[in-house]
C-alpha cells in the first residue's frame, strides 16, 4: 500500500471526512457482451476463477442492499455528502447490472451459482424488521471489504493476470469505483449517528465488523469450495490450494490485514489512506477500450 495520508478535518465535523476535491465519477460501461470466456477464465486457474465467481454471485443482491441502507439516511445530509450518495447509488446500480451479466457468463460456462444468490436472499430476508442503522453499519463494514479488495486488485497485477477478454477490466472498473466511493457509507454513518457518543459509535461499528468478517470469509470460502466441487476438485489438496491463494500468493487476505485492523483504531476514516493514484493509473490504461453505454 501507499503510505497512509491523513485527511485534515475539523474535529467537530462528524460528516465531511472525504477529501474536499474528491470526485465520484459514474462510468457507465459494459463488459463481456457476446463473449465466451473459458470455464476457468482467470488465467486457467480453477481456484482464482471460483473465488472471483463466488464474490460476483453475491453482488447483485448485496449492492441493492447497500443502496437501500445508505438511502435510508440521506435526509438532512449536507450538500457534499448528498451528492456523493447520489453518485454512489448510480455506481452501485451499474455494478449490479454488470455482475448480473458476468454471473450469466459463469452459468453459461457450466457453473451453477444460483445457490449463492439464494443464500444471500435468505440472509437479507432475515434482516427485515431490523433497525435500519444496523443495516447501515453492515453496509459500512462490507464497503470497507470491497474497498480493500478493490485496492488490491488495482495495486497488484497478479490478481487479474491472464483474465480472458475484458473480464479483468470489469473487475478493475469495479475496483476503481469501490475505492472512489469508499467513504460514502462511512460518512453517511457519521451523519446518521451524529447524536451518538464516540464510544457507542465505536462499539456498534466494531461489533458489526467482527460479525461481517466472520460471515464474509465463512461463506466465501464455502462458496468457493462448492464451485470447485462442481469441477470435481475436492479434498485437502484443493482446500490447501485455496489457503495458499488467499494467504500466500497473491495473498488477498494477508495483504488486507493492516487495513482491516485500521478500521478499529480511534480516528479511523476510509480516506485516512488516500489511494486515488491507483484510480488515475487504471482509468488511463483501460477506459478507451471499454464498451460505452448503449
Amino acid at each position: 500500500m501507499n503510505a497512509p495520508v491523513r485527511i485534515e478535518t475539523d474535529p467537530a465535523d462528524t460528516t465531511s471526512r472525504s477529501p474536499a476535491d474528491l470526485e465520484i465519477v459514474v462510468r457507465d460501461l459494459r463488459f463481456g457482451r457476446g463473449s465466451s470466456p473459458r470455464h476457468w477464465w482467470l488465467n486457467g486457474d480453477p481456484v482464482a476463477t471460483a473465488w472471483m465467481n463466488a464474490l460476483s454471485a453475491t453482488f447483485p443482491r448485496g449492492e441493492a442492499f447497500f443502496i437501500e441502507s445508505v438511502k435510508a439516511f440521506r435526509e438532512g445530509a449536507d450538500p457534499k455528502l448528498a451528492e456523493e450518495i447520489r453518485a454512489f447509488i448510480k455506481q452501485e446500480i451499474n455494478h449490479t447490472r454488470e455482475h448480473i451479466a458476468f454471473n450469466k457468463l459463469a452459468e453459461n460456462s457450466g457453473y451453477d451459482v444460483s445457490f449463492i444468490d439464494q443464500r444471500v436472499k435468505e440472509m437479507l430476508a432475515q434482516l427485515e424488521g431490523r433497525a435500519p442503522i444496523l443495516d447501515l453499519a453492515s453496509t459500512m463494514a462490507l464497503e470497507h471489504f470491497t474497498a480493500m479488495l478493490g485496492h488490491q486488485l488495482l495495486a497488484d497485477p497478479k490478481f487479474l493476470e491472464g483474465a480472458d477478454g475484458d473480464l479483468g477490466d470489469l473487475w478493475k472498473w469495479h475496483a476503481i469505483e469501490e475505492v472512489e466511493h469508499k467513504g460514502v457509507a462511512y460518512d453517511t454513518w457519521l451523519h446518521a449517528t451524529r447524536d451518538w457518543s464516540r464510544g457507542k459509535r465505536w462499539r456498534v461499528k466494531s461489533i458489526m465488523m467482527l460479525v461481517v468478517t466472520k460471515n464474509f470469509f465463512k461463506h466465501r470460502i464455502e462458496d468457493t469450495m462448492a464451485l470447485l466441487r462442481q469441477d470435481g476438485l475436492t479434498g485437502w489438496k484443493w482446500r490447501w490450494r485455496l489457503f495458499t491463494y488467499l494467504l500466500v500468493s497473491p495473498g488477498f487476505l494477508r495483504k488486507i490485514i493492516p487495513a482491516w485492523i485500521a478500521y478499529f483504531m480511534p480516528g479511523f476514516h476510509p480516506w485516512n489512506h488516500d489511494d486515488r493514484a491507483l484510480i488515475g493509473k487504471q482509468d488511463s490504461e483501460f477506459s478507451d477500450a471499454m464498451m460505452p453505454a448503449e
